[in-house]
């Protein structure tokens, strides 16, 4: 398989191994630091008078900078970034690393170290790391290290995979053998091999050493060859619906090829009194830590608003959207547009060069800054930390009669951050809700307190980077 499931989240195993490899390096690079300082600007042998110190200082680092390299989207499967962005972003979490470990050394004094150790672990990780990307890159491109895939389907939903699975970086682990045509299916696949089998599948299959079959079929109903990927399942072979396989491989469900009884019948749809009450306390720690650190950003930008639009203004804009249940509350948000910027009444949604957003509404959308306020919201039991996006209610019942499933989003509170907001970007019509909708439907059916961590680190990359604003 080319995912792994860690607490229910589908994460790529090739990025899952680079992390615990680098972490085990950055482990040594710490003990061999704290040796170069030792042996260099200490007495000869002092080592060994800390030895027995350095284990649980080296695990915690290790730690540390697996958590600020992932802040920089260096363990993202979908990262399209060359040698250069890569230095910066290495650069950048190591540096964030530094300061978070003087930071823990200050609040646990039991793991003080040295700044000329520390200093040497970091110089030796960021040198580890270069070594340990260039080499997994090279290697993840092997085709051995790849799963074969047989699409057997070649028709209108096959092609999907074609138009959604299109670059290098949609198909990390695994390579498409071909699209197997089918009686009864005008081929719409291009730019792939087409199959035109002239033996059983489980014979193809086996001579062809094929790991996985994924059923991309316009009539599932009446086409799939159940006897013969049956036999594909007792020789070793996965067999996986469309549904299943984007859900795996992008971290989706697709609306449109998911049936009523697949989103009934599916496994691990999470609830229950004990993960409510996990993600609560979760929500209110990180909006308690968030609110702790931006505070300074907030008041600057409250001034910011009023320097543009005078004293008179109003700072916050506070609009009615669809949370958990379908329960509306209101949002409040640092205001990006003109006062009157829907003086008609009418909703809109915004668009890319919105001549109503001021000067100040267009950094604060960009950074992210406008959505600070919701911090409150999360507080007081409206939102969650993370989340799929509230919408408002105009938009809402526009998007029901027109998205299958979409009302399914609201099985969880909506969130300041979410999947859907790292994997798409800021949609603006029904297509894109469409889109976005089956991102927010694999969060809704996977989330955990892991997943939510891994989409607070990544938000940490689209805040600096400034991914998908509007």
């Amino acid at each position: 398989m080319a995912t792994v499931r860690v607490f229910n989240h589908h994460v790529h195993t090739s990025f899952y191994w680079l992390a615990l490899i680098d972490a085990a390096l950055f482990a040594i690079c710490f003990y061999a630091g704290t040796y170069l300082f030792c042996t260099l600007q200490l007495e000869a042998g002092s080592f060994h008078q800390f030895a027995t110190q350095v284990p649980g200082r080296a695990i915690m680092y290790g730690l540390v900078a697996i958590v600020c390299l992932s802040a920089m989207g260096l363990y993202e499967p979908r990262m399209r970034e060359g040698r250069a962005g890569i230095l910066i972003r290495a650069l950048g979490g190591f540096g964030s690393a530094s300061l978070l470990m003087g930071t823990v050394f200050y609040l646990l004094p039991d793991f003080i170290t040295w700044r000329g150790s520390l200093f040497y672990a970091v110089l030796l990780s960021f040198t580890a790391s270069l070594i340990s990307r260039t080499a997994f890159t090279n290697l993840a491109d092997l085709d051995q290290f790849k799963s074969r895939v047989l699409i057997y389907g070649s028709g209108f939903a096959a092609s999907t995979i074609t138009s959604s699975m299109r670059r290098k970086t949609d198909r990390q682990g695994f390579n498409i053998v071909g699209f197997v045509r089918v009686d009864g299916e005008e081929p719409r696949v291009t730019g792939e091999r087409i199959i035109n089998l002239r033996q059983p599948l489980a014979e193809y299959a086996q001579q062809t050493e094929i790991d996985q079959i994924v059923v991309a079929l316009d009539n599932q109903r009446e086409q799939t060859p159940k006897d013969e990927l049956f036999k594909c399942r007792l020789q070793g072979v996965k067999v996986l619906n469309l549904v299943n396989f984007f859900e795996r491989e992008a971290g989706k469900i697709l609306v449109d090829f998911a049936s009523p009884a697949w989103m009934t019948l599916t496994e691990d749809m999470r609830s229950g009194s004990a993960t409510s009450l996990t993600k609560r306390a979760f929500d209110i720690l990180a909006s308690f830590i968030l609110l702790m650190g931006t505070w300074p950003v907030m008041l600057v930008t409250a001034v910011a608003i009023w320097f543009e639009d005078g004293f008179g203004a109003p700072i916050f804009f506070s609009q009615e959207r669809v949370g958990l249940n379908g329960k509306a509350f209101r949002v409040l948000k640092f205001r990006s547009m003109t006062v009157d910027a829907e003086g008609d009444g009418k909703a809109r949604w915004a668009t890319k060069n919105d001549s109503r957003v001021t000067r100040v509404g267009s950094f604060i959308r960009r950074t992210r800054i406008d959505e600070l306020p919701q911090i409150f919201n999360v507080l007081a039991g409206d939102m969650a930390f993370i989340g799929p996006r509230p919408e408002r209610p105009e938009f809402v019942q526009q998007l029901a009669e027109q998205i299958p499933f979409y009302d399914s989003r609201h099985a969880v509170k909506p969130g300041i951050t979410g999947w859907a907001q790292l994997c798409y970007p800021y949609g603006a019509s029904t297509d894109d809700a469409r889109q976005k909708l089956q991102f927010d439907l694999y969060y809704v059916k996977n989330h955990s307190l892991f997943l939510d961590f891994m989409i607070t680190l990544s938000t940490v990359e689209v805040v600096l980077f400034g991914k998908g604003a509007r």
